[in-house]
């Protein structure tokens, strides 16, 4: 007798029960590890160079108390560069360890909960330091006021765009090397009425002439 078929809906739950014994399996890997983290030296992020290339800064942004204790990175940086196409801010939380419950918070989920609606959202790839980058690319809005988000994360010389790609090198990372250290780098422009193929090359000017200051700066 021919075994009887199973129901599709039992087809299609398979791939998700597959993720999750996976994901459980990475969470106790990762909270069992004997060994706690190797914490890198880092440098300050107030130290990061004020003058790159065609940009110099011109705001250094203060984080408030109330944010902080969002966020619980230990250390961030706000700073506003202006270039020969306009200006851009640059956003970096810098986590030493995740092991206890400490991680970058989701700009798939900060903007949205900050009043910002995405108009258009997906990653894009930019030669930079000589290697291509897969990065996050959003446009979004508050109000009349649109932005370009531009952001990734940038874990010990690896830069990881998708959220899930994160939380598997965040496993590896614990269990090979006993670190967990990571960083959010993060980068905003306006964009004016009728300006959005200047802003995009602006955008992808700045990450280009940016991220190997950035990728150099950080724990390696």
């Amino acid at each position: 007798m021919a075994e009887p078929s199973k129901p599709k809906s039992f087809l299609r739950s398979v791939p998700l029960q597959i993720f999750t014994v996976v994901l459980l399996a990475q969470a106790l890997l990762f909270y069992s590890a004997a060994k706690k983290d190797i914490i890198p030296s880092n440098s300050p992020l107030v130290g990061l160079p004020i003058e790159v290339k065609d940009w110099h800064a011109i705001k250094e942004e203060q984080i408030d108390a109330d944010t902080r204790e969002v966020l619980k990175a230990d250390d961030l940086l706000s700073r506003y560069y202006a270039g020969p196409h306009g200006a851009a801010n640059l956003f970096i939380a810098y986590f030493k360890s995740q092991r206890t419950g400490q991680s970058p918070h989701s700009p798939k989920n900060c903007l949205p909960g900050a009043g910002y609606q995405p108009s258009q959202s997906g990653k894009i790839d930019i030669q930079a330091g000589g290697e291509t980058i897969t990065i996050n690319h959003y446009l979004v809005s508050r109000g009349d006021a649109a932005s370009l988000v531009l952001y990734w994360y940038q874990s010990q010389g690896r830069v990881i765009a998708d959220e899930f790609a994160a939380k598997f090198y965040l496993v590896l990372d614990s269990i090979r090397k006993h670190r967990s250290d990571t960083a959010l780098v993060r980068v905003v422009i306006g964009v004016p009425p009728g300006g959005e193929a200047q802003t995009e090359a602006t955008g992808r000017e700045f990450v280009q002439d940016f991220y190997p200051v950035v990728k150099a700066y950080l724990p390696q």
